[in-house]
């Protein structure tokens, strides 16, 4: 059952002999004075549906830590050391002098109930009540999308690394596989198979082995009724999801890098190039290859908010893959917006259909355009063509510097090699030797429409002062990640972490803003 705080006094409470210490307008001050309204335990009872049982520790003092261990960027043990003997610790939690907190493992055991309930984001939907309440972002209307790279928890593993870990956790974890053979070349005892990786013949045969041992465990599988040809999962299947999930990765480990070179021998080699959605570890599946761009490489998660640059609030916020697109994640940061806004992103959010979805929902965009690369440097790019678009009596056609018109296909193509030998213009417009070939995509009305728009002196204007905002907020929240590096595996707790931290920035920004409490409702002073 869900604890309660008690209201009664204690002689030897902190606040009895050190409450003049927390500074006003701090966040260790506005959890000592209103953590019972805004962490109210009727917000936290769907987590404690049952009436019976020992009570927990109350939400309004766990809510409490876990927004002072964002804001300090602490571990599970750091941050109850901290409520042990730090005394703006315990005045903030209303604690006594000598009252020894709580059992770290209860902040995982928060977190789990947090997780799998329906409201996954409370805390951060707990601060944005508060903000709503305040009306602060009324008749602010620019909201700044950005994503940043947040670096998993785990080591990348190779292929064969994540072969032998898979394959032996898929054993230890399905009993019924246990007794399938595996073969005695590898030594499953150890991280890494102990040969030489010059030598391109002794990988691939210790990879084909690797292989056929996953697969002759996913035929066993499939044998005993776990999973099924038509679908990946039986629909009578006795196992569970743990135990799935550990089958579904090992068949995705066992061919996502290889390529069968001889169906006679069963040899394989590793594929060229990187898989797409390509699992980086089998210790954390979901995280993936992130390129922010060609020089800014990792592996881990992408973090997304969207700003008020008014005002400084986060308005909304996620965490997905690396490998997720921002112009993908934009339509779920706005979805909550009551009113049309103007949105600025940079070139990551260049979309056409997030641009239709955006006027779809009356607002209007500021985004940078995707660089306009040329074939030659300082020569002509494909905005220096002149295109028409297809009507129902004649085709698509575009127009080079030169005058030259050429019929565009139906797959998008232009070539004007005919007219390349002869043209003045040749060395300023392409390096080909058989001339100048174009491929117009589906998209590429929208992006020299958005170029153009781009090119406005004023919009340039209202983007460079606008959007640098999102950047020193993300650089902010990151200062509390260690280095950009989350401390949790899989998207769901990398997101509650990360919502976290949005709910604790949003807090401190209505602190700045004199944020009071009268008569039950939240307002500012300032």
């Amino acid at each position: 059952m869900l604890g309660t705080e008690s209201s009664q006094a204690h002689l030897t409470a902190t606040a009895a002999f050190c409450s003049t210490l927390l500074e006003p307008g701090s966040l260790y001050h506005f959890l000592q004075e209103h953590r019972r309204e805004i962490f109210a335990d009727a917000k936290f009872a769907h987590l404690y549906p049952s009436g019976t049982g020992r009570p927990s520790i109350p939400a309004s003092r766990v809510a409490s830590v876990m927004v002072l261990q964002a804001l300090e960027g602490l571990s599970d043990r750091e941050a109850l050391d901290q409520v042990r003997y730090n005394l703006r610790w315990k005045l903030a939690l209303g604690l006594d002098l000598e009252d020894k907190g709580f059992d770290p493992s209860v902040l995982t055991y928060w977190r789990n109930r947090i997780k799998n309930s329906t409201t996954p984001g409370l805390i951060f939907a707990l601060a944005r009540e508060i903000i709503d309440e305040t009306k602060i972002l009324n008749s602010h209307t620019k909201r700044v999308l950005d994503s940043t790279v947040l670096v998993d928890a785990v080591v990348t593993q190779d292929t064969m690394s994540q072969l032998v870990a898979q394959i032996k956790r898929t054993q230890k974890l399905i009993p019924a596989l246990r007794g399938v053979p595996l073969s005695e070349e590898i030594d499953y005892t150890r991280v890494k198979p102990s040969i030489d990786y010059s030598n391109q013949d002794q990988v691939n045969e210790t990879l084909s082995i690797l292989v056929s041992d996953a697969n002759a465990l996913l035929d066993r599988a499939r044998e005993l009724g776990y999973l099924s040809d038509d679908e990946d999962q039986a629909t009578d299947c006795p196992l569970s999801d743990q135990q799935l999930d550990a089958l579904g990765l090992l068949g995705v480990v066992a061919c996502q890098d290889v390529e069968l070179i001889d169906e006679e021998t069963g040899t394989y080699r590793l594929r060229q190039g990187v898989a797409e959605d390509r699992v980086v570890s089998t210790v954390d599946p979901e995280s993936r290859h992130v390129h922010k761009s060609r020089k800014n490489y990792h592996d881990g998660y992408k973090g997304h908010i969207a700003i008020c640059a008014d005002t400084g609030i986060i308005t909304a916020a996620t965490l997905t893959k690396g490998n997720v697109s921002d112009a993908e994640v934009a339509k779920e940061l706005l979805d909550q917006e009551p009113e049309p806004v103007t949105v600025y992103g940079d070139s990551g959010y260049s979309s056409m259909d997030l641009s239709a979805h955006l006027k779809d929902k009356g607002h209007h965009e500021i985004i940078k355009p995707r660089p306009l690369t040329k074939a030659v440097p300082g020569g002509y790019s494909v905005d220096d063509f002149i295109v028409s678009e297809a009507t129902t009596e004649t085709p698509a056609t575009v127009t080079c510097p030169a005058k030259h018109t050429v019929t565009i296909s139906t797959k998008g193509r232009a070539s004007f090699t005919r007219y390349c030998d002869t043209c003045p213009l040749k060395d300023r417009c392409t390096r080909s030797k058989r001339g100048r070939v174009m491929t117009f995509v589906p998209n590429h009305s929208y992006a020299r429409a958005q170029r153009a728009n781009f090119a406005n002196e004023e919009t340039k204007a209202s983007y460079r002062a606008t959007r640098p905002i999102v950047e020193r907020i993300h650089a902010q929240m990151k200062r509390k990640l260690n280095g950009s590096k989350l401390r949790y595996r899989g998207v769901d707790k990398n997101t509650m972490h990360y919502l976290l931290l949005g709910a604790v920035w949003n807090l401190k920004v209505l602190l700045r803003n004199n944020l009071t409490l009268q008569d039950g409702v939240w307002g500012l002073t300032n």
